[in-house]
């Protein structure tokens, strides 16, 4: 693997309700909500979960978007959720995974074998959606 500098720092994934976005990261992929709180009480516009020590995912409420004049056609945007994002987790976090998703009746695709991402090839993945319909893809290294 290559050195770079470059980082992924957030995606942002468009949610109606961003605490139920937030518990629902932290109860299936175990992801430390970020000010939460704060976004209750109206003090910050959008709460996130860590996904690790340099990347998060904001939950960027769809009533966000219409407020966002800087940004040049935001507001078409919400409700489109990017194609998928893909979170790579130790095996044994992988199947915790699967399970605690079968015991919340969350709907997932077979498990599929030998996916290429950047890493190489990940032997085992899986497909789910949060309550919002963004679309998660979990995976696994040797």
């Amino acid at each position: 693997m290559t050195n770079h500098t470059a980082r992924l720092d957030h995606v942002v994934l468009w949610v109606a309700d961003p605490v139920a976005a937030a518990g629902f990261y932290e109860r299936m992929l175990g992801l430390e909500p970020l000010r939460v709180a704060e976004f209750a009480a109206g003090k910050t516009p959008f709460p996130s979960v860590r996904v690790n020590e340099e990347t998060i995912l904001d939950l960027a409420p769809l009533t966000l978007a219409e407020r966002m004049p800087a940004l040049p056609g935001s507001a078409g945007s919400a409700g489109h959720p990017v194609n998928h994002i893909c979170l790579s987790l130790p095996s044994e976090a992988f199947d915790a995974l699967r399970t605690r998703l079968a015991d919340h009746a969350v709907p997932m695709t077979d498990i599929g074998h030998d996916s290429y991402g950047a890493r190489g090839s990940a032997p085992r993945n899986f497909y789910f959606r949060d309550p919002d319909g963004n679309v998660v893809e979990a995976r696994h290294y040797g």
